[in-house]
């Protein structure tokens, strides 16, 4: 784990996040609030039912929002995107669990910090309302995935989502994405198993609606289709 200070300037969602809502002098008080930290894939930026100190916007990489059963079964609740925000403000617990699906850099605040600005600056609070809205969205798209579904249209929903979760614009879907998900997680997150995930990966690559780039790479050849396909 490394920590330095924002740079903004040179920050590749600066004009998407919720950050982007306020003017040069008001981005740098921000910025002399927080830290730039990386985490290596696997490792937690906060536990499940742990203290709620942080709060973060994340510059790159991918991260998973988990739950666990009693038993220990993990859930994935939802996925964090570049530009989305990470933390529970005005709560005292981080009830789920925060944990990078791939390498991942972050700038990160004091979660109180950061609830004080949004006090003087009320245009980020506006902005991250928004924000929220969309992950809620998102969110609800992936359990829409899940619910009363084939398994096509579960794993056609399911891409869909990510296509457009992973683009810069709203409304949109992203052509590339690495889908970060090993399968077995989203087995998991579908209800299905390792088997039908594949089989169904495998029958969208040969109805030409998406195209596999190595390991994790997704090219989506026809939204159109593919949204048919979800149902």
């Amino acid at each position: 784990m490394a920590r330095d200070s924002l740079v903004c300037n040179v920050c590749p969602v600066r004009d998407i996040a919720a950050c982007a809502a306020l003017n040069a002098d008001e981005r740098d008080e921000l910025a002399r609030l927080g830290h730039h930290r990386t985490l290596r894939r696997g490792e937690s930026l906060a536990a499940a039912g742990g203290d709620n100190t942080l709060s973060a916007t994340l510059i790159t990489g991918v991260l998973k929002v988990s739950s666990f059963d009693r038993d220990g079964t993990e859930r994935i609740l939802s996925l964090i995107h570049p530009a989305g925000f990470v933390g529970e403000l005005f709560a005292p617990a981080a009830h789920p669990a925060l944990v990078a699906l791939t390498n991942a850099e972050l700038c990160v605040f004091p979660r109180k910090q950061y609830e004080a600005a949004l006090e003087r600056f009320p245009a980020l609070g506006r902005a991250l309302l928004r924000r929220s809205s969309n992950d809620l969205l998102e969110s609800r798209s992936l359990l829409a995935a899940v619910t009363g579904r084939t398994a096509l249209q579960r794993v056609s929903a399911f891409l869909l989502a990510f296509a457009r979760a992973a683009s810069p614009h709203p409304g949109r879907t992203a052509t590339r994405f690495d889908l970060m998900l090993t399968r077995g997680e989203i087995a998991a997150l579908l209800g299905l198993t390792i088997e039908t995930v594949s089989r169904q990966l495998t029958r969208l690559e040969k109805e030409g609606v998406i195209g596999r780039e190595g390991p994790r790479g997704i090219r989506l050849e026809d939204d159109v289709r593919l949204g048919r396909f979800a149902g």
